[in-house]
């Protein structure tokens, strides 16, 4: 029954988007109603398009996602805890932060083509800069107390910066994670729509183009949902891994 509760505004657009369209407020032309939409969705799915589509997303999305967890959560707590390197790479990410992701189609598309590369690099760059600062933060956070206690009982700095500071960086990486994962979808849909063979994006623009519009909204949905589906599972996951914390 807390399920039901907490989804209810879901159940609520859904029953409002129908309504709307049936009653004639707005036409079917701009705004298709949702049972038919919920049809297109599944002859989408019956005839492989949507499938074949979701896959090579999934595919870029998770393997530009896991390289910047990867590489930006390393080069985030390697700044806070090195400071040649911050000093020298700092500047870099704090000029890099606040210019808009999608400015760097062209370039990956100019270095790697039109392929699943250019689409990777995109998510890997895009994501990887929440990832750092969110370590970056949590390793600079860190208690002194323990840091200094540690290497009073002898423990080697490395020792130290394992045992001590990434667990202390942990939850702030998380967070810097989860805003990650919610770009990688923003990003993947905007290059596929514009620079893509294949994946959903592309599937977007190909069915907008022909007047498909049922059938666009339900890949539009299916991005909406994957992306809410992956968060739910994301926070799932982030309390798990936290739980030593209570």
């Amino acid at each position: 029954m807390k399920v039901l509760a907490s989804y209810s505004p879901l159940i609520l657009l859904a029953l409002l988007w129908e309504g709307t369209v049936r009653s004639g407020l707005v036409s079917a032309d701009l705004l298709p109603s949702l049972t038919s939409v919920l049809s297109a969705g599944w002859e989408l799915l019956k005839n492989g398009d949507l499938g074949k589509n979701t896959a090579a997303s999934l595919y870029r999305g998770g393997m530009g996602l896991l390289l910047a967890v990867a590489i930006g959560g390393a080069l985030g707590i390697l700044m806070a805890w090195w400071r040649p390197l911050d000093a020298a790479a700092s500047p870099l990410v704090e000029m890099l932060y606040p210019m808009p992701k999608s400015a760097l189609i062209p370039v990956t598309v100019l270095w790697l083509g039109f392929g699943d590369s250019s689409k990777i690099l995109l998510i890997f760059l895009g994501c990887m800069l929440p990832v750092t600062l969110g370590a970056y933060n949590g390793a600079r956070s860190c208690d002194q107390v323990l840091v200094w206690s540690a290497r009073s009982m002898g423990a080697s700095r490395l020792r130290v910066l394992w045992d001590v500071v990434v667990p202390s960086a942990l939850p702030e990486l998380l967070n810097g994670v989860r805003t990650a994962l919610a770009l990688s979808f923003v990003l993947l849909v905007s290059s596929e729509l514009i620079v893509a063979r294949s994946g959903l994006g592309n599937l977007i623009g190909f069915l907008g183009e022909g007047g498909t519009y049922d059938a666009m909204f339900a890949v539009v949905l299916v991005v909406a949902f994957l992306g809410f589906f992956a968060d739910r599972v994301y926070v799932l996951i982030t309390h798990k891994a936290l739980a030593w914390r209570e």
